[in-house]
């Protein structure tokens, strides 16, 4: 388990240890500590606001709809990819509870040097994605600052959902856990642009090219638009991977049993996982469906994410007993937990920084 760090602070005038926080996002005893204490004053507009778990806020719209709204940073992602990943980053967590992604405001921050041709392809890369899905850029920030090291954003997201067609990541016994076929490979993208030459010793330059032009497939929008007719509810397996189920089995009050035969891995990113001498399930996965289905409705899903080319499988299934269990090889052991991805430390000692 890695542990954190810890600094000296003055407080009071006396200096005292203090434990830092590690890199990545925020565990959820400090979201619960820190974070949702400090939220404002309480709103009924505000139908689901934060909560481990869930990475869409859900408003009161009307009599018949809600407002799904999410927020994400971008940042450490290939320069290629960054304006693809301004849009799909939120958007991915609106479209997982049901709603299109409808508007989108973006804060683009960029380093001294910065051209105005690379601006220029963020920006036409954000507007094909919004066409692509009926988007609209409605506002946001834009700057060169000397104080940013590489490019960095945020983007927000909106979209309607009607009340009746609203899916949340909260799972009953029997429910089904249908998975796409992305497991890992958001970590193994990175490692092909962050530490490619210490990956040409198991990897083809072909290969290795291959796993570059991925980053197109780290979104679950297409996924979750598809799947929402079938799933009780969704997530994307962002950072932590499908440590996730974690969190919509503490949200649910359930288990759940996951048979490690079943999981589907693309070839390439057990390659590089391999070579990192790390296993599947907590690994960066953005773009990772995690679909909570109804036993009667996993097959009609997985044919039809298959009818639009999306391969999927199911994984195992919630339980009413709260075990956590991973079956492999014929042997039980609880379901790793999220003690950190290993996304943050490639991330930290890559051979190459994000280009402007």
């Amino acid at each position: 388990m890695r542990r954190p760090s810890v600094g000296l602070v003055k407080l009071s005038g006396a200096l005292r240890v203090v434990p830092m926080l590690p890199s990545g996002k925020l565990r959820n005893d400090v979201l619960r500590e820190v974070i949702f204490p400090n939220l404002g004053v309480e709103d009924a507009k505000v139908i689901y606001g934060p909560r481990a778990g869930f990475d869409s806020a859900v408003l009161e719209y009307d009599e018949e709809n809600y407002l799904v709204v999410a927020t994400d940073p971008v940042i450490g992602v290939p320069k290629e990819a960054f304006g693809f990943f301004a849009y799909h980053f939120a958007a991915s967590d609106v479209a997982v509870f049901g709603a299109e992604p409808r508007w989108l405001v973006l804060n683009l921050l960029f380093p001294e040097g910065t051209s105005e041709e690379y601006v220029r392809e963020v920006m036409t890369d954000v507007n094909e994605e919004c066409l692509k899905y009926g988007g609209s850029v409605i506002g946001g920030h834009t700057g060169v600052y000397p104080s940013i090291p590489e490019p960095m954003g945020t983007s927000a997201v909106a979209g309607i959902v009607r009340k009746d067609k609203l899916r949340l990541p909260i799972a009953r016994p029997g429910d089904r856990i249908v998975v796409t076929a992305k497991v890992g490979l958001e970590f193994a993208v990175s490692a092909a642009y962050f530490r490619g030459r210490e990956l040409l010793g198991v990897l083809t330059k072909k290969e290795l090219m291959r796993l570059k032009r991925s980053f197109y497939f780290e979104t679950v929008v297409p996924d979750a638009l598809i799947a929402r007719p079938f799933a009780r509810g969704m997530h994307d397996a962002t950072e932590g991977g499908l440590t996730a189920l974690h969190e919509i089995a503490d949200n649910s009050g359930v288990g759940f049993r996951v048979y490690a035969d079943k999981l589907h891995l693309d070839p390439l990113v057990k390659k590089v996982l391999d070579f990192y001498g790390l296993e599947p399930w907590s690994v960066s996965s953005t773009g990772t469906l995690i679909a909570i289905v109804p036993p009667e409705k996993s097959d009609v899903l997985i044919t039809e994410l298959l009818k639009n080319g999306i391969l999927a499988f199911e994984l195992g299934g919630f339980t009413e007993d709260k075990e956590r269990v991973l079956i492999e090889n014929g042997d039980e052991r609880p379901f790793p937990e999220f003690k950190g991805d290993p996304y943050v430390e490639l991330y930290g000692k890559q051979e190459d920084k994000p280009g402007k």
